[in-house]
């Protein structure tokens, strides 16, 4: 099992037992509004399995974000395929009341790291609807790059992405 450990968070693999945590996140529909809308328990006990499921068969999914000091699972961050593709998108979702506080980032430059250096990915992508201006200042953060404008999940996104050359170049090792 692959965790991590950032200054504010521990990356977990997701278990059943998160079951309410995770449905508290995808059931409010200020969270899910630019993703793929508020989930009803049954589907997010669904989304746990396919997440453990992808770790299982491609080593890399998404990971539960705990908070070192609340001790509580706050959202998910990771890498998944982008819909219908061969590419890693980089994904994530935080409760709320977290919003605003680096820790999205935080997450997303830690599974960034997993998807270069472990991984050995030479690629990979992000998108946000147009509207998702929080996300899109996640992604240039972490460095990537807006390409194209694109349609992704039945709905028109932005479409950002960072090489493993480019990301090696940024950060120190």
């Amino acid at each position: 099992m692959h965790e991590i450990e950032t200054a504010r968070l521990y990356l977990r693999q997701f278990t059943p037992d998160d079951l309410d945590d995770l449905y508290r996140i995808y059931s409010d529909p200020e969270i899910m509004k630019y993703l793929t809308g508020v989930k009803t328990r049954e589907a997010t006990e669904i989304a746990i399995h396919a997440m453990l499921k992808g770790w299982a068969e491609n080593n890399f999914g998404m990971w539960a974000l705990v908070h070192k000091i609340d001790r509580k699972l706050i959202g998910r961050c990771g890498l998944a395929f982008l819909d219908r593709t061969p590419e890693v998108e980089l994904g994530y979702a935080i409760d709320k009341v977290y919003w605003n506080q680096g820790l999205v980032t935080e997450a997303s430059f830690a599974s960034l790291n997993y998807g270069f250096e472990i991984l050995k990915l030479e690629r990979i992508v992000a998108i946000a609807r147009p509207e998702n201006i929080a996300s899109q200042r996640v992604i240039q953060k972490v460095g990537m790059k807006y390409e194209k404008n694109a349609r992704y999940y039945e709905t028109d996104v932005l479409y950002y992405s960072i090489s493993r050359e480019t990301y090696e170049s940024k950060v120190v090792l």
